[in-house]
């Protein structure tokens, strides 16, 4: 037996100097029954103080329940096996500490007897540069996430510029739009007002002159003939005046509205009368019917200027011996009226700018207007809550409609 057990330690010391790992080899029963000298460095034992020891001395406490029929299980299959796939393995030191390590298995047999080598590698050092890794990679993920926020927060910054300049170009290209358009409906508006006042006043300056040479009593008709042409200049021109006033006071936001209890007819009935002084030869003016009983709270100088405009305007635009309607249908808290002619019409492509101010059709060039007439009624209706709506054929006439509330 003594010869037996000399030649198997010979195996075995010859084994344990061919490998420079730790090796650990340990019988059926789990007891070392050799270590080589790194396996004794590594675990912080004396030569040979692991002989006859249990392998659990090398294994952490927690560890040591599944490792027992892990061992026995790899003893029935025998074949070699890194040890831990897939999990961290950890040996444990004389001195309690703990340490990674790497495994690999290989079962053998001598004279009969079953034993098993571990080759064992401690790892802490590879352990701790893989700690380091992750912490650097850790490290760095957060570095990147933090300049990921600072340059989302510094996108979103030049972003809230990039939309501020924008506006604020807007803003400009809007104003230089505006003032362009002020400045064209500033000259618009001179080059109007120039003709506009110059032709009535010429009028004017001619028939006085040329009724201060009628002194005769048998001239009477020809001063008066001249003198209604003054009435008829001066009323016109009062009108236009009247515009441009609410043109102002639209603009400035300084309409004040004064609401009345009226006839309706006490409206009409003046602005009619007004309105024959501007008729053309053989033109009439059909007076509607049925009004003397209709009462309205509205404000009566804004009637009276939406009527006089539109009347005015069948009275211009259309041809002489031709008749005028003006249609008044009640309604439900509301009035409407109709100014009906038999004029030249609005031509269909333009009907669309025909309340835009200044604006005039193509085939209403030649006569006097100014274009702001439909502008100012539109606007003083709807902010009382009226309407005014057309209809309108080229060469047949034109239904102008105005509708508003007979109740505050």
């Amino acid at each position: 037996m003594k010869v037996f057990k000399e030649e198997k330690d010979n195996v075995f010391k010859i084994l344990s100097e061919a490998i420079s790992e730790g090796i650990v080899i340990v019988n059926d029963n789990q007891e070392i029954v050799t270590s080589n000298d790194a396996a004794d460095r590594m675990f912080g034992y004396k030569p040979e103080e692991l002989l006859g020891q249990n392998l659990d001395i090398l294994i952490p406490s927690e560890y040591r329940k599944n490792h027992h029929h892990q061992v026995e299980g790899f003893l029935e299959k025998s074949d070699p096996r890194q040890m831990g796939h897939g999990r961290d393995l950890y040996g444990q030191r004389k001195d309690g500490s703990v340490f990674p390590v790497e495994a690999g298995l290989n079962p053998f047999e001598v004279y009969g007897t079953k034993y098993v080598m571990a080759l064992v590698t401690d790892i802490s050092v590879r352990k701790n540069q893989e700690l380091e890794i992750i912490n650097l990679n850790s490290s760095l993920e957060q570095k990147i996430e933090e300049r990921t926020k600072e340059l989302n927060s510094t996108i979103k910054t030049l972003r809230e510029e990039v939309s501020k300049r924008k506006k604020a170009e807007h803003k400009i290209k809007e104003s230089l739009r505006k003032e362009r358009e002020l400045n064209e409906l500033k000259t618009k508006f001179l080059s109007l007002v120039s003709h506009e006042f110059k032709t009535p006043l010429s009028g004017i300056l001619t028939s006085a002159t040329l009724a201060g040479k009628y002194t005769e009593t048998k001239q009477q008709d020809k001063r008066e003939k001249h003198l209604k042409t003054i009435q008829s200049k001066v009323k016109y021109l009062n009108n236009i005046l009247n515009d441009f006033l609410s043109i102002e006071r639209l603009e400035s936001g300084k309409a004040n509205y004064k609401f009345d209890t009226i006839p309706l007819s006490k409206v009409i009935n003046e602005v009619i009368y007004n309105s024959n002084m501007l008729l053309k030869d053989g033109q009439k003016i059909n007076y509607p019917n049925n009004i003397d009983d209709i009462t309205i709270n509205f404000d009566e100088k804004i009637l009276e200027l939406s009527l006089t405009n539109l009347i005015n305007n069948a009275i211009k635009y259309s041809p002489e011996y031709t008749l005028i309607d003006v249609v008044v249908s009640p309604k439900k808290d509301a009035v409407e009226i109709k100014i009906i002619d038999q004029g030249m019409g609005i031509p269909q492509k333009e009907q669309k700018f025909i309340f835009n101010r200044y604006f005039r059709a193509e085939n209403a060039l030649l006569d006097q207007g100014t274009g702001i007439g439909l502008n100012i009624v539109k606007s003083h209706l709807e902010n009382l809550g009226g309407t005014v709506t057309f209809e309108s054929e080229e060469g047949k006439g034109s239904t102008f409609i105005i509708s508003f509330p007979t109740k505050k």
